[in-house]
């Protein structure tokens, strides 16, 4: 009887554990299915063309979190330092006038070194404030976005000349308009660069990307019956993998058999997918390096790591440089897709919006990983797609949802920072005498 009793008290504890973990990524849920319920004009096609859309903009910027927080510097505000690296090299691209593919590839080139200069710095910055790195990050951020300010307003037309009749200058030569057109690839300028390199109809895209689902869940038990003890993995996991993968191969051919109406969502960009996929392989096999291993020593205790011969300094230094220029590229991603650049604005909310995706993803300030990201992302723009709905169906104002949006950004920065603590000192088992 006892044993039963234990074994329940395990159970419940296991199950309100798991609840507390993904408390954030339930009510993201939660609240998207509310605005199905709610709101008589969302589609699933509109939901599923604005969530592609959103995604595929903002996954690589997220992606960019996950190695600072393995490497033990917390929540990287600090990524708007690479996103404006990344807004500098478009500028100076567009001065040129270069465009297409090739002009998007000398963009990221262009940028590389920019943000690695621009993510050095930051690294020795977090090195001198050890324990308060995600502060520091949000003031760089706001030191920077100075710097960067007058960059634009001042020195582009007073120190370095520039012809006032060209279409990125102020009328009167000095400083950058507030908006600068990208202009389509077709016209030789960089919108949908990338994007249109190659799209696929959205149903062909969920198909294959759960065809590898299912197969990667098949290799995992294969390789486990090889060899149980070297791969070991989730037995529930994959079974609710395999599951949900073959109900969406099934969805998606009855879609393609049958040209239903959701054919008509928007195509996907492949070449775009690709980068991002090949960030979350880097992500995942980074970590199996020696480089990856001191990040996660490092993140995990400094100390131990500098007892055990790890320059501690030099590889948080490396570990917010490929943040920094990864933020860089997905800035410049995020900007192709949009088609303008919003000079002074474009990268002000970016490190906010991309810590806020991962953590909605069930990520911490010391726990990330790609799936947080990818999960994350997901519902962080579901919730953005829905807020407006939301609120015009309630309410009959569209505009109370915008708000709720910026309300829900810094909610669950604050409800995921206080859970982090709240987790620390229950693991801890502080008492008070």
């Amino acid at each position: 009887m006892n044993n039963t009793n234990i074994t329940e008290r395990l159970k419940t504890t296991k199950a309100s554990t798991w609840v507390a973990d993904n408390i954030v990524s339930l009510i993201f849920v939660a609240f998207t299915l509310f605005g199905f319920l709610v709101s008589d004009g969302v589609t699933m096609n509109f939901f599923l063309t604005e969530l592609s859309s959103r995604f595929f903009r903002n996954a690589f910027l997220v992606l960019s979190l996950v190695i600072p927080v393995v490497a033990g510097l917390g929540l990287n505000f600090g990524i708007v330092v690479g996103a404006m690296a990344g807004q500098i090299a478009i500028a100076i691209i567009r001065f040129f006038e270069l465009g297409g593919v090739m002009g998007l590839f000398l963009t990221m080139a262009l940028a590389f070194p920019i943000a690695a200069l621009f993510g050095y710095f930051t690294g020795v910055l977090y090195n001198k404030t050890r324990g308060q790195e995600m502060i520091a990050s949000l003031i760089v951020g706001y030191f920077a976005n100075g710097l960067y300010q007058f960059l634009f307003l001042f020195v582009v037309g007073v120190i370095i000349k520039v012809p006032s009749n060209h279409p990125m200058i102020k009328p009167d030569g000095v400083g950058v308009r507030m908006t600068v057109d990208l202009v389509p690839v077709k016209d030789g300028g960089l919108k949908y660069a990338l994007d249109k390199i190659w799209e696929i109809p959205f149903m062909w895209a969920i198909l294959l990307i759960f065809a590898c689902i299912l197969l990667l869940q098949i290799w995992k038990i294969y390789k486990n019956k090889k060899n149980p003890t070297l791969y070991r993995y989730n037995k529930t996991m994959v079974l609710i993998n395999i599951i949900l993968s073959i109900v969406m191969i099934g969805i998606s051919i009855h879609a393609i058999t049958t040209n239903s109406s959701l054919m008509m969502v928007r195509k996907v960009p492949v070449v775009t997918g690709l980068f991002i996929v090949a960030l979350c392989i880097f992500n995942e096999l980074i970590l199996k390096t020696k480089l990856g291993q001191d990040f996660r020593s490092v993140g995990q205790s400094q100390h131990i790591a500098e007892v055990s011969g790890i320059d501690v300094d030099k590889t948080r230094i490396i570990a917010t440089i490929m943040s920094t220029v990864l933020a860089s590229w997905g800035q410049i991603m995020y900007l192709q897709n949009m088609g303008t650049l919003n000079t002074y604005g474009a990268h002000t909310q970016i490190g906010m919006f991309s810590v806020a995706s991962l953590l909605v993803g069930g990520a911490s300030t010391q726990k990330a990983g790609v799936k947080h990201a990818i999960i994350g992302t997901l519902l962080f723009n579901s919730m953005f797609i829905m807020s407006p709905e939301i609120g015009l169906s309630l309410f009959g104002n569209a505009l109370l949802g915008e708000y709720f949006r910026t309300f829900m950004v810094y909610g669950v920065i604050g409800l995921a920072l206080g859970l982090h603590v709240w987790r620390a000192n229950k693991n801890s088992e502080i008492t008070l005498d």
